[in-house]
């Protein structure tokens, strides 16, 4: 059974995908926190042009085919209409990561949880800007 799954977007104004992302996503993957099981690359040319790649389609970019290797497997989990959603937000010459990746870490205290005749019943995941700004109302009224 697979863990909880996340889907995180990440935008590169300018084609600024460069690969320093990769070694902490790397470090990630091999210390078994996260399992990337889809991505899809999108592209937006400087005439507004879009392509949506999955990464095995990708052959001419060396940081892509490093992120391809990363790929626990391919589940199929994103579409090209996840994709869309990204490409209105995305400028002329940008380019977006959409990682799909399993939080591995979940797996072996969920089934410990099971083990013991517990159920996980959900997990929410509150954005680090919304929970800083709770924080800092909280800190405001003290």
């Amino acid at each position: 059974m697979i863990g909880p799954v996340e889907i995180v977007t990440i935008a590169f104004p300018e084609d600024r995908f460069d690969g320093s992302i990769l070694p902490e996503l790397r470090r990630l993957v091999e210390t078994g926190v996260i399992s990337l099981v889809d991505a899809v690359i999108v592209r937006k040319d400087a005439e507004g042009a879009v392509e949506i790649l999955e990464l095995a389609e990708v052959t001419d970019d060396e940081d892509v085919a490093a992120l391809s290797d990363l790929l626990a497997r391919m589940d199929g989990l994103l579409n090209d209409e996840d994709a869309e959603i990204v490409v209105e937000a995305l400028p002329p010459g940008g380019t977006a990561a959409i990682l799909c990746f399993e939080h591995s870490w979940v797996v072996p205290l969920r089934d410990a949880i099971i083990a013991n005749g517990g159920e996980l019943l959900d997990t929410v995941r509150i954005p680090g800007p919304v929970v800083q700004e709770v924080l800092d109302a909280v800190s405001a009224e003290a």
